[in-house]
């Protein structure tokens, strides 16, 4: 499928990752509907995107905020064909630290945002895609989650990032394989280090420090990289149930 028909919803879309990617599809000739939690950003960042661009504040981490959003989506453009899952925290703390054991509140609240609100747009985007008409490869939609190189090589103090997006990366195969039967691709993308707002607002050095860490490019990476990885999968039929690293070639040390 082409981004230019392309009907999407994108957590997290108001900046970094999912504002890049929105602006890919809006300059390709789609529609977006960026859903996010800061009202004021995702106003701002829907009326840069233009006239095929929406916001909608959702929480992605409830159930309801998000199948109220995704149908209003629906509506609004007419159709979904493409769900990229970009809302994520990382509050990070070690499991046993100076204070003490870390409190599983904390841990609970990372998964629920990175790994069940991820779970949530996907089930709902797919309850929409269903109803498209199937291309000539009897495709109907498509579905990007995004992961990270913590879902392998987690850093002390990631325990909660990594267990989040490592079931990110577990749950994407079985959804793909059940998905298979509607025409639906599932996949993963699992960027490195990138220039994404909470990097941005660390001191020069320390971006610069993090950039050195990447073999080939020695640099952080553009969100404008992770949309190629978004228009790629889009694009190819054939890439399904996979996970990409977009990572430089990167392994993290343990901290």
């Amino acid at each position: 499928m082409e981004l230019a028909s392309a009907k999407a919803v994108i957590t997290g879309g108001a900046s970094g990752l999912g504002f890049a990617t929105a602006e890919r599809i809006i300059s390709a000739g789609g529609h977006v509907v960026l859903l996010d939690i800061n009202d004021e950003l995702g106003e701002a960042s829907a009326s840069k995107l233009g006239e095929r661009a929406a916001y909608l504040n959702t929480d992605v981490a409830n159930e309801e905020s998000v199948k109220a959003s995704i149908g209003k989506a629906n509506e609004l453009m007419g159709g979904v064909t493409l769900a990229v899952n970009c809302a994520g925290i990382a509050t990070a703390g070690r499991t046993l630290g100076r204070e003490g054991p870390w409190p599983s509140e904390f841990f609970n609240k990372v998964i629920q945002v990175n790994l069940v609100g991820s779970y949530n747009v996907t089930k709902e985007a797919a309850a929409f895609m269903v109803n498209n008409e199937p291309t000539e490869d009897g495709e109907r939609g498509v579905i990007i989650s995004t992961a990270s190189i913590a879902a392998f090589e987690g850093q002390i103090g990631q325990a909660a990032y990594s267990a989040s997006k490592g079931g990110v990366v577990g749950m994407m195969l079985p959804i793909a394989r059940e998905f298979a039967q509607f025409g639906i691709r599932v996949n993963t993308i699992a960027p490195g280090v990138f220039l994404t707002p909470m990097v941005a607002g660390m001191p020069e050095e320390v971006q610069e420090s993090l950039g050195r860490q990447v073999p080939f490019p020695p640099r952080l990476g553009r969100p404008e990289e992770y949309a190629d990885a978004v228009e790629f999968i889009y694009g190819t039929t054939m890439v399904n149930g996979e996970t990409i690293r977009v990572d430089g070639a990167i392994r993290m040390q343990p901290k």
